[in-house]
């Protein structure tokens, strides 16, 4: 793997003013990053993408709002986090490469269905339901996270995100609660009610809206994740014109980083 690249930050102005602060390495064609729920631009699978890639590519980290070192201006809206990838995209040269993981792998979707600066995307298990086998989630479920979160019971809205939408086994949560890590997660609380609102209700597969991407796509999937994602992943990939879908043997939800950027260097190098 290549040495630590030099990581310099910036701050970008959305359009509802809210700052978000990102992180650059590299040199090269720009490719953004784009966390899903509870990361932060520093967790180790975005670094250790970012200086993966960085001897080829200029790759952005940023901090979605409402975590890290970026702002949060209410209301929550998904358009204004779209707007909030476009801010990064525009510091970065005005257009860019996308890779999104997990939930950001939905907002990756939505925003390339609305900038057309993103060339490329390249995703990681977006976690839509498009079968029975998925777990049930209630269509208000992001005003249901919402609501904890304002009557100050951010350990339950956590909870209940990580048990019902992760599928993290309960007993394993409340270990979770115990560690010193946990303090962070009650931090982000708020943000989980943003990610079911990227989602959607139920996590519904936006199959028509998304055909009308035509950039080239790349969807991931770990062999040994969940069926329903590798589920999910094969839909998405079907609904974008052109896409490409490929399982990853020996990764779970959590894929490591030697598995994952291989892909990611073929597919923008091309």
């Amino acid at each position: 793997m290549p040495g630590t690249a030099r990581v310099l930050s910036d701050t970008a102005l959305s359009a509802d003013g809210t700052r978000i602060v990102y992180d650059t390495c590299g040199s090269g064609p720009a490719v953004i990053l784009v966390a899903g729920a509870m990361m932060e631009r520093a967790h180790p699978t975005l670094a250790g993408v970012a200086d993966a890639l960085a001897p080829w590519f200029t790759v952005c980290s940023y901090d979605r709002r409402g975590r890290g070192d970026s702002g949060d201006t209410a209301p929550y809206a998904v358009e204004r986090e779209v707007e909030d990838l476009a801010a990064v995209m525009t510091a970065a040269g005005g257009s860019a490469m996308v890779f999104g993981g997990s939930s950001g792998a939905a907002l990756a979707l939505e925003a390339a269905v609305r900038l057309p600066g993103i060339a490329k995307l390249a995703l990681w298990e977006p976690p839509y339901h498009v079968d029975d086998s998925a777990p049930a989630l209630p269509d208000d479920f992001a005003a249901q996270l919402a609501a904890l979160v304002e009557s100050g019971r951010r350990a339950e809205a956590a909870e209940r995100f990580l048990v019902e939408a992760a599928e993290v086994p309960v007993g394993m949560v409340a270990g979770m609660r115990a560690q010193p890590f946990w303090a962070q997660v009650e931090a982000v609380a708020h943000t989980l009610a943003y990610e079911a609102a990227v989602l959607g209700p139920g996590n519904a597969l936006p199959a028509g809206r998304i055909a009308a991407i035509r950039r080239p796509t790349l969807v991931l999937n770990g062999e040994d994740s969940p069926g329903w994602m590798r589920n999910a992943g094969a839909a998405v990939a079907a609904a974008v014109p052109g896409a490409v879908h490929r399982v990853l043997e020996e990764q779970a939800h959590d894929v490591a980083v030697t598995a994952l950027v291989p892909e990611l260097l073929e597919f923008f190098a091309l």
